[in-house]
């Protein structure tokens, strides 16, 4: 019996090393055990460029949301971010400590060392999970021929590359530790390997292209069985590809709350506290630099996707722009389907079109740049527009949510009445067109 069940174990376990190894086949397999697990590594974030930064790298994530504007500044969908990774089981430093040592150090210290444990703690979980993305995801779909090496580079990035990088700093917060597992100074470790950070401009400005090419890829019946393969195997720890994939943006936007919370359980007088203080000033700058290159590279994005009708249309202030301010979905009068682009300096009217399962936007009339365009807040109701438009957009008796753009000069006849999903949306719609 004994040998019967050695067996059993053995045999189970060749089958989950497996899992992700073998090619997938059509039928379905059974969810294996959950496991919980990986520190929340998004928190909401209040400070000016690291906001912003979260907000933009997460809003093409939304994206399927169709209905919502993207806006840069502020965040123009309600729609839930993607659920954040489990905690992994762990204790906590002061839980490590024997009691001696617990009772000659102050609360405040043990909260500090508590923050400075955690920043260790999740660069090591980073590691684990950069490492993970390669193994369990990137090698055996190049190994059995899933997607191309093309195709994987485009999506995977340089992601094994910051692997190092995470390791440095890890490495430098170990040399720092005393036997006694406490650290006495982590600021000039920080100011040090912050800027390096900056390395991850590139990675962030390819995200949008990335998860559009992972979706498209998704349509590929043996991409979408591997990965419901591996969602369902307990190295996943629930997390689809792109949780994998988002984990360096999601700790990024830590940064800068982790070593608040460290400043916050620091005493004035500590020789930590002003090189905190200059610690916390690189990674703001850091991410902002990061946001400016993100912004630009979803611009271009999506300058590279409209199609033009007429050469008129090619306005340059379009190719020229470096910032896209607002972007979503919205209806027009007669209740069609529209996706609308604000520019810095122009605002663009699109209909959403597919090129080879590829999605694109069909520039639809002339596109009005910002100093020639007249904003109208509508109300709800009735709005007379060359007759009634009592139930232009839909079975509902009143238009509601609707705002007009239109040229200062009347002469080029354009004028467009436009209803967003709900009175949130076109408050932003409208804030964004003010703003501009």
């Amino acid at each position: 019996l004994s040998s019967l069940r050695n067996e059993v174990g053995v045999t189970a376990r060749t089958i989950c090393s497996l899992l992700y190894l073998q090619e997938p086949s059509n039928k379905r397999v059974r969810p294996l055990s959950r496991v919980t697990s990986l520190a929340n590594l998004i928190s909401p974030v209040r400070n000016g460029a690291v906001r912003r930064f979260g907000q933009t790298i997460q809003s093409f994530a939304l994206r399927s949301d169709s209905k919502s504007p993207g806006c840069a500044q502020k965040s123009c969908s309600r729609s839930a971010a993607p659920t954040p990774p489990k905690r992994r089981n762990s204790v906590l430093w002061s839980e490590m400590l024997d009691v001696n040592m617990k009772e000659s150090l102050s609360t405040k210290e043990i909260k500090r060392q508590e923050a400075i444990y955690e920043m260790s703690r999740g660069e090591q979980d980073l590691i684990e999970d950069l490492k993970l993305a390669r193994k369990a995801y990137h090698d055996p779909m190049l190994k059995l021929s899933i997607m191309s090496e093309e195709e994987l580079t485009h999506i995977f990035g340089d992601l094994d590359s910051y692997i190092p990088l995470h390791e440095d700093l890890l490495a430098s917060l170990g040399e720092a530790t005393k036997p006694d597992g406490t650290v006495e100074q982590i600021g000039p470790i920080l100011v040090k390997w912050l800027p390096r950070l900056h390395a991850y401009k590139g990675y962030c400005s390819n995200q949008l292209a990335a998860k559009a090419l992972l979706d498209q890829k998704k349509q590929d019946r043996r991409v979408q069985d591997f990965l419901q393969r591996c969602l369902e195997s307990p190295f996943s720890r629930k997390l689809d590809l792109w949780s994998f994939l988002d984990i360096p943006r999601s700790r990024l936007v830590k940064y800068p709350l982790l070593l608040k919370e460290i400043l916050r359980h620091t005493p004035k007088d500590h020789p930590d506290t002003q090189i905190l203080e200059e610690a916390i000033s690189i990674i703001q700058g850091v991410l902002s630099d990061i946001n400016l290159k993100k912004g630009e590279s979803e611009c271009q994005y999506y300058i590279d996707k409209l199609e033009y009708l007429d050469e008129k249309q090619k306005d340059p202030r379009i190719e020229g722009s470096k910032a896209l301010l607002c972007h979503g979905e919205l209806k027009n009068k007669n209740g069609h389907k529209l996706y609308v682009f604000l520019f810095q300096d122009i605002l663009v009217l699109t209909r959403p079109v597919t090129r080879n399962e590829r999605q694109a936007y069909q520039v639809y009339r002339q596109p009005i740049p910002v100093q020639e365009l007249l904003l109208e807040d509508l109300q709800d109701g009735d709005v007379k527009m060359g007759g009634s438009f009592r139930g232009a957009f839909g079975n509902s008796d009143k238009a509601k949510n609707i705002f007009r753009v239109r040229f200062q000069d009347p002469s080029p006849g354009q004028s467009h009445t436009l209803q967003a999903n709900d009175v949130f949306h076109k408050q932003q719609w409208v804030n964004c067109i003010r703003t501009a």
